[in-house]
């Protein structure tokens, strides 16, 4: 029964999609005044429904007719941003070259996303936000859940845009509103360029493959930087590649002047013997290295509380200051991860882009963070950490870290009225409600 609803909804939304290309909003109300003319006119002897049946149904014959006339060549390029963000409407540019002797008028460009429809096991295992609330019919067909999957895999808006009048071999350009709806890859597969026929009912179709995606980083929130009490930790073999701050310097090299560089390094000797300044390079040895720990263990695919968790992560992500620190992003996907920002190890754009592609974890327990954590917290000064519940696993774990001196803030993300009985120093962050909660620190 499910594989044979997929298919239908696979069928029926692929449809639906050619339709809503093919017919302008004036063609859709003629398509409406067919049926209805159809209905009201199968008496013909007392209204002339038939009369209006036949006359829109030859409207709308005709501008098919002609929207097969459109003959044109063009090409385009994308000219995408690095990054956009949830919610967050943004402006690109396309341009469009026309290689025909023809001057083309009255386009329209519309964008073409990847295959949106989901698998048949996202179908079957996935749980549309809210469904327990939704009546029987729905929950037992799931068509909600298509429409709210389909919406999810396609992973943005853009609204149609009209094209100026493009010159014989000319070229314009024009900008592109797209909104993100979710986090991730959003993949474009091509540019379709749409011509009204002169009725204005149905729409000629002029397909460019343009294969291109766009990385959507999560939403964030103003957030006060989170000041941890840990002191600088020792860094067996200090970090290469950081800049010299720090308590204790160990001497690894020489290396050409740059400026910015402080007078006391200068090595004098080399300077005199080589004719240009040379100063001596240092690796750290101790300084402030904090964890931001990211609680992955949920069974649902576009779990509003995960979500709202990447969501907390970034913001408190990028409220920290990695210029005298280094940052570890910490959590579980299909092994433990850590990923390093800060003192020229990586930038917190590297930590948002794995924020924006991480997922959840379903085949491992939570122990496999505790232990992960567990095993870093000698060199940690401090320790962030964005759970999914107040269980006893997720309790262990802030309890070890306490018990080990490790400084520790928790923040707990969940639905409204779930988050009861919390212990005080325990932040709080409800679903819908999370830029609140993180304005409060």
């Amino acid at each position: 029964m499910k594989r044979l609803l997929y298919r239908w909804f696979c069928a029926a939304s692929s449809f639906q999609h050619r339709l809503d290309r093919r017919f302008t909003r004036a063609g859709w109300l003629a398509l409406g005044v067919v049926g209805a003319a159809a209905v009201i006119g199968l008496d013909t002897n007392r209204t002339v429904g038939h009369q209006v049946f036949t006359l829109v149904l030859a409207l709308l014959a005709f501008s098919t007719a002609a929207s097969f006339a459109f003959r044109a060549r063009l090409s385009a390029r994308r000219i995408l941003p690095r990054f956009a963000s949830v919610g967050v409407t943004l402006t690109y540019r396309v341009a469009i070259r026309n290689a025909s002797g023809r001057r083309q008028a009255g386009l329209v460009l519309l964008e073409e996303f990847a295959d949106p429809h989901p698998s048949l096991e996202e179908f079957v295992t996935a749980r549309e936000p809210g469904e327990e609330r939704r009546n029987w019919f729905d929950r037992k067909v799931g068509y909600p859940r298509w429409t709210w999957l389909v919406a999810r895999t396609r992973g943005a808006e853009v609204t149609p845009t009209p094209l100026p009048p493009i010159a014989a071999t000319g070229e314009t350009e024009v900008s592109v509103e797209l909104t993100p709806l979710r986090r991730g890859h959003v993949r474009f597969e091509g540019l379709t360029i749409a011509r009204p026929d002169p009725l204005g009912l149905v729409q000629a179709l002029m397909t460019i493959p343009l294969p291109q995606s766009l990385l959507v980083l999560p939403k964030r929130y103003p957030v006060r930087p989170i000041r941890l009490l840990g002191q600088r930790k020792y860094q067996p073999g200090g970090v290469a590649l950081a800049s010299s701050i720090g308590e204790s310097d160990e001497f690894i090299s020489l290396r050409d002047y740059r400026p910015g560089d402080p007078l006391r390094r200068i090595h004098w000797r080399s300077w005199a013997r080589v004719g240009r300044p040379v100063v001596k390079e240092y690796q750290d040895e101790f300084f402030v290295r904090n964890a931001l720990v990211l609680d992955t263990f949920t069974a649902v695919d576009g779990d509003p509380v995960f979500e709202e968790a990447v969501s907390a992560a970034a913001s408190i992500a990028i409220s920290t200051d990695t210029q005298e620190s280094l940052l570890d992003l910490m959590f579980v996907g299909p092994e433990a991860y850590c990923f390093t920002a800060g003192r020229g190890l990586g930038h917190l754009d590297q930590l948002l882009e794995v924020l924006a592609c991480v997922g959840p974890c379903r085949d491992k327990s939570f122990r496999s963070l505790h232990r992960s954590v567990i095993d870093r917290h000698t060199a940690l000064s401090g320790c962030v950490c964005v759970l999914l519940s107040w269980d006893d696993a997720r309790q262990d774990l802030v309890r070890n870290l306490e018990s080990l001196g490790t400084p520790t803030e928790v923040f707990v993300v969940g639905e409204p009225g779930t988050l009861e009985g919390l212990p005080h120093n325990v932040h709080r962050l409800e679903v819908g409600r999370v830029g609140e909660g993180l304005a409060r620190l």
